[in-house]
């Protein structure tokens, strides 16, 4: 793992990096409840998803790569700012979310990447940002905390999967000036 920022670029997500994104995603699937997928994806399942990310605009997707190292392995983990709802009146909110690869959690990458989402969406539209965390999870929760989101409810037993059901905190941010 990358001892200092330099060595990690964060940058937009092209489809070169599909693989990569995949994999960690199915890690997340597969081995925990902190998405509610549980069929992992192939890379060409995804493709609609990081197209649906521009390089611009409210809904971006970043990704954190260690440049000293070629290939999948260097991508630690992503970002998204995806749209909250598809009505039209949902069009200033969004709802983020970030993963990191298992060998890069605890080490500062999900407070890298939502730095750099935050500060890529300083100029965009918004007026909220909200992310579901699955309970129990006080690491993500303490990094949603530091970048100004508040807890406005959980969803209770909301979703099933490993033949347990699972709530889901709610968190907002404000965005745009002023926040």
């Amino acid at each position: 793992m990358p001892n200092t920022q330099a060595e990690v670029q964060v940058r937009p997500g092209i489809e070169g990096d599909l693989v990569a994104l995949t994999d960690i995603y199915n890690h997340y699937v597969r081995e925990t409840a902190l998405t509610f997928d549980t069929t992992p994806f192939t890379p060409e399942q995804r493709l609609p998803w990081l197209r649906s990310h521009p390089e611009d605009g409210p809904h971006r997707l970043l990704v954190a790569q260690d440049v000293r190292i070629v290939g999948a392995d260097s991508i630690l983990g992503y970002v998204t700012s995806s749209p909250f709802r598809p009505k039209a009146a949902y069009a200033t909110s969004i709802e983020v979310s970030v993963y990191c690869a298992p060998r890069a959690t605890g080490r500062g990458i999900g407070t890298l990447l939502y730095s750099s989402l935050f500060e890529a969406l300083a100029g965009e539209d918004l007026h909220r940002a909200y992310a579901g965390i699955t309970q129990p999870n006080d690491a993500s929760a303490r990094l949603h905390e530091r970048f100004g989101f508040r807890h406005v409810g959980t969803y209770a037993e909301v979703g099933r999967k490993f033949g347990t059901y699972w709530d889901v905190a709610w968190y907002e941010k404000r965005m745009g000036p002023g926040s």
